[in-house]
């Protein structure tokens, strides 16, 4: 089956052929630094990571962008009542991003370009599209011409008829009943405070939208394969990429949009009122292992509705269990296999695990054709061991797998001298054959989340997932 993906642009399954040949560059919208990222922006960078992954699975070179909003509303509104810096306020939470990013084990992109280092690039921009007719004046601020871009309203499906002609919008975000001219450049009043920059535009900042042209079109250029987000993305910011980007260059912006939809959490919409809104902080702070909020994130096919459960990620901590249990099984199989049954074992888990991910990325059947993998593999175990050949060619099966679901070959997180000390304790115990105290220390170890596992090559440990 040929890779295809959902294209939001066209509404439909399209074959995915890149502009050039073994390349693919991807734009994903990141984060707006004015908190802390939350578990529903997770599942959009969850989902990203997968296609990155299994990109690189199918032998592509990925270029990716992912931009760091570190000015907009949000981010000047509350810097200045901090009575801080933009670029202090935003630093901790650019700082909590990339923890949460390496928490998850989500890869990172190639660039991750912050608005504020890239205002030239926007002047620019915005002059070009003055020169082209698609924007114009008033007062201190440069607002997007909307009915100079018939094209307007493609990626949402509006009618250019419901659009509220000449009317225009200065807040970055806005509902679709408002859609009008969008804001380029916005002139300085006093509400930015010391938020400004001085450019031959005149004194101010520029808009959201204008933001994410002019970086992905300096690092991936004018044209490029493919551009994701949620679908609160879709309208205004992601229409207002399109009108801005093809104003300025006269070209097909992006070939193939792809959005993800939203998280719920417990049956409903999340939020702090509700007391069902989650930050990766929260969550590793009530005890809950990041590898398992991935794989709820992830498991869940990107363009379906996520509910997210602590009853799931209870499940997500078994699955995950079985994956690494089942590479130590494998590393510690020794015997004299059948190869041509570990072979078309491998052979039936590949071609199944590759037609869901082949699929829009339909996760759900593949990850079904990993754990039938295990099953089976585990049977011939059981009955036969493995030899080195068949052991060396299941773990590279599952290495190969597991380079798309980033799961089962994580470090663990080093233990302390203490934990080490119990450890040779409990060896040394067992050596003098006093079972007593061998037990009591492995269950002491087994309360702070460290299991032992005995084997034939010696006492391993590993984390409680």
């Amino acid at each position: 089956m040929a890779l295809r993906f959902l294209n939001t642009l066209t509404r439909k399954l399209e074959n995915f052929e890149p502009i050039e040949q073994g390349i693919v560059r991807m734009y994903t919208c990141g984060p707006t630094v004015y908190g802390p990222a939350h578990i529903g922006n997770f599942r959009a960078y969850t989902f990203e990571d997968i296609l990155r992954r299994y990109l690189l699975y199918k032998k592509y070179h990925v270029t990716q962008v992912m931009n760091l909003t570190d000015i907009d509303d949000k981010t000047i509104r509350d810097s200045n009542a901090a009575g801080i810096s933009l670029s202090d306020h935003t630093r901790k939470f650019k700082d909590m991003f990339f923890r949460d990013l390496d928490r998850l084990n989500i890869q990172r992109a190639e660039h991750y370009p912050a608005a504020t280092e890239h205002i030239p690039e926007m002047v620019v921009m915005i002059n070009k599209l003055l020169e082209n007719g698609c924007a114009y004046r008033s007062g201190h601020s440069i607002y997007f011409k909307i009915s100079s871009f018939p094209k307007y309203g493609s990626l949402s499906h509006m009618k250019m008829e419901d659009l509220m002609a000449g009317a225009r919008v200065d807040s970055d975000e806005y509902e679709k009943e408002t859609a009008s001219d969008f804001a380029l450049w916005k002139g300085w009043t006093d509400k930015d405070g010391p938020v400004f920059w001085e450019t031959s535009l005149g004194k101010g900042r520029p808009g959201w939208h204008i933001e994410c042209s002019a970086m992905s079109m300096k690092y991936l250029g004018e044209h490029f394969d493919i551009h994701t987000g949620g679908v609160d993305n879709i309208f205004p910011h992601h229409e207002n990429e399109i009108a801005q980007s093809e104003g300025t260059t006269g070209e097909k912006f992006v070939n193939c949009w792809m959005h993800n939809a939203h998280l719920i959490v417990e049956g409903r919409k999340m939020a702090k009122s509700e007391g069902n809104y989650f930050t990766v902080e929260d969550l590793v702070g009530q005890g809950h292992n990041p590898l398992a909020i991935r794989y709820v994130l992830m498991a869940t096919h990107y363009r379906q509705q996520l509910n997210f459960t602590i009853e799931g990620l209870e499940g997500a901590k078994a699955a995950i269990t079985r994956l690494k249990d089942f590479k130590t099984n494998v590393e510690n199989a020794h015997g004299d296999s059948d190869t041509n049954a570990v072979r078309s074992t491998i052979d039936k888990a590949v071609t199944g695990f590759e037609a869901g991910m082949d699929d829009d990325l339909n996760i759900s059947p593949s990850l079904a054709a990993v754990f039938d993998f295990v099953r089976e593999i585990n049977s011939i175990i059981a009955k036969t061991g493995l030899s080195e050949s068949d052991r060396t060619a299941v773990m590279d099966t599952l290495r190969r797998f597991d380079s798309v679901l980033g799961i089962v070959f994580t470090a663990e997180r080093d233990i302390d001298s203490e934990i080490e000390t119990l450890i040779q304790n409990r060896i040394d115990a067992k050596k003098n054959k006093d079972y007593k105290k061998a037990d009591q220390i492995r269950a002491d170890l087994l309360n702070r989340g460290i299991i032992l596992e005995d084997t034939p090559s010696g006492t391993k440990w590993k984390r409680k997932i």
